[in-house]
């Protein structure tokens, strides 16, 4: 009796690896960033914009996170995206970009909207903003 449940466990194992080996290949293979993107990925580096913001979940909490922001259909726009970076808002500081560094962190934002996903729903999300689990 134990030699069978051990088989079974062991032919179950194997095709559940065949398919985790099938089906893993597909995923699109990540993009290498440009230089506009890396440039992007500086300016959210030395402006500080992940003490208030967070990118796959990791970050501060004053800001919203920005994993998908690219591709929000109302907030994704380009001028949606220049308008914060350009004037702030009450919690968010004119940062003073020029119209080159907005590009690239408008780039840096597309890159990696394309790269993960960050989808909280809204009731996992503490009053505090910390994520309920």
């Amino acid at each position: 009796m134990k030699l069978k449940v051990w088989l079974t466990l062991i032919v179950l194992f194997f095709i559940y690896s065949s398919f985790v080996y099938i089906y893993s290949g597909s995923e699109k293979q990540p993009v290498s960033p440009s230089a506009t993107v890396i440039a992007g990925w500086q300016i959210w580096q030395q402006k500080n914009c992940h003490t208030c913001h967070q990118l796959y979940g990791l970050g501060g909490y004053m800001g919203p996170d920005l994993t998908n922001i690219a591709s929000d259909a109302n907030k994704g726009t380009d001028a949606y995206l220049k308008t914060f970076m350009k004037y702030g808002t009450a919690n968010m500081p004119n940062l003073h970009l020029t119209e080159t560094e907005m590009d690239a962190l408008v780039s840096f934002l597309r890159w990696v909207d394309k790269s993960g996903k960050s989808q909280v729903a809204k009731e996992s999300v503490h009053w505090t903003g910390t994520y309920i689990f």
